[in-house]
């Protein structure tokens, strides 16, 4: 029986340099994948992960407010108006906010 290849783990180091030399276009992904000894359907899929994720490089402290926190915000802002609501309402019922009893 032969030997069966055992897998190669590369590093993201790696990845990122093999990904960024093929994004620069200066070679082929063939050409590249000989050169770094990789096959060349992973240097397109490391150039394509790259890409894909180059719009988040830079989203940070100053970037767009996550969704999270706009639900959030959403959300209290809701809960305000609410008991706003209810306050106006057992104002007009005659119940007293303060002591919860009927004002006679």
């Amino acid at each position: 029986m032969s030997e069966s290849k055992k897998r190669t783990v590369h590093s993201a180091e790696f990845k990122a340099k093999v990904g960024l030399e093929a994004v620069s276009g200066a070679k082929t992904i063939n050409e590249i994948g000989q050169q770094y000894g990789v096959h060349p359907v992973l240097v397109g899929q490391w150039k394509k992960e790259i890409l894909d994720r180059a719009g988040t490089l830079f989203e940070g402290k100053r970037g767009p407010k996550p969704a999270a926190h706009a639900d959030e915000d959403h959300l209290f802002g809701e809960i305000g108006r609410l008991k706003m609501e209810l306050d106006w309402l057992k104002n007009k019922s005659g119940l007293c906010v303060q002591t919860q009893e009927w004002a006679g």
